[in-house]
């Protein structure tokens, strides 16, 4: 199922493409494509601490969100195309420039090059944890192929509502999944766990980006992560949603009001829930990386 690019099952929609001819939903073809590698300090506090996170930009996508932030990798097939050995070098090299982790963003369209070169980076001194950064459109057999090398967990949790989710990220399963994925990275990780300095060492951190209109939906969510257990996760309550990455299709055209955004946060609290909040100027196109960049 992992070992190669032929008849694609890596993610939940399984679309058999042989992506060695042509790519699929994803747009990934066969072999990793690496859009950026930076030292990462906008991620959460125990994942970027004051080093930074040494985070890998992937290109390509399992989900098409209308609002997605990182546009032009998500949809586009942007950056450097890399043998398995080369991007064990790309995970080696934060690292070496101080990084806490090794943040791997939007990993899923290649699975078989991504344990590859984990395996050579490990082999070749790499001892930092490993964050698999996710828009939790994961099969949970790929979960269990990566908790060998995979220490922290980053799912996104976005929609309870399947009709939401085909809406706005053509994906109406994606709620049933994204659940199931989210409860076995919290089998696989246990409770968090960190170090001495505050970042995490192992565990799941699961965001929410509250989107602008649709509080009761995020509270939903907040219901559904509640009944995992609130011990068993770090929940990062987003407010970052800004309609300068909105697709022409995408109706969202405003930011969350903090009625909103605190009605949810109030909501996770009373549930139990505890972790990250965003404040409102979180919602700029400023902390979005620029993958124009080398």
């Amino acid at each position: 199922m992992f070992s190669g690019y032929e008849n694609c099952m890596l993610c939940p929609r399984r679309c058999g493409t042989d992506r060695r001819e042509r790519a699929g939903f994803c747009g990934a073809p066969a072999g990793a494509v690496v859009a950026r590698t930076m030292l990462h300090l906008w991620e959460e506090p125990c994942i970027s601490g004051m080093r930074g996170s040494g985070a890998v930009f992937f290109s390509g996508c399992n989900l098409r969100c209308t609002y997605c932030q990182n546009r032009d990798i998500s949809v586009a097939i942007k950056g450097r195309r890399m043998t398995d050995e080369e991007l064990a070098e790309e995970f080696l090299r934060p690292e070496r420039e101080g990084a806490h982790n090794i943040d791997l963003i939007t990993a899923a369209p290649y699975l078989p090059s991504v344990i590859n070169a984990l395996d050579i980076a490990k082999r070749n001194g790499l001892s930092i944890p490993v964050a698999y950064n996710t828009g939790g459109y994961e099969r949970e057999e790929a979960i269990d192929a990566l908790s060998p090398y995979v220490d922290v967990w980053l799912p996104d949790f976005k929609y309870a509502s399947p009709a939401l989710a085909a809406k706005y990220s053509h994906a109406a399963d994606y709620p049933d999944i994204a659940l199931r994925a989210i409860k076995r990275m919290c089998e696989l990780a246990g409770p968090p766990v960190f170090g001495e300095d505050g970042m995490m060492k192992r565990g799941v951190v699961v965001r929410h980006l509250v989107l602008p209109g649709h509080r009761d939906d995020s509270k939903e969510v907040m219901k559904r992560l509640s009944e995992i257990g609130a011990d068993r996760f770090i929940l990062s309550l987003m407010r970052q949603y800004t309609p300068d990455f909105a697709d022409e299709s995408c109706d969202l055209r405003r930011r969350v009001t903090t009625f909103e955004y605190n009605d949810v946060l109030s909501f996770a609290r009373e549930l139990g829930l505890d972790g990250y909040m965003q404040s409102a100027e979180s919602a700029t196109s400023a902390y979005t990386p620029d993958f124009d960049r080398s």
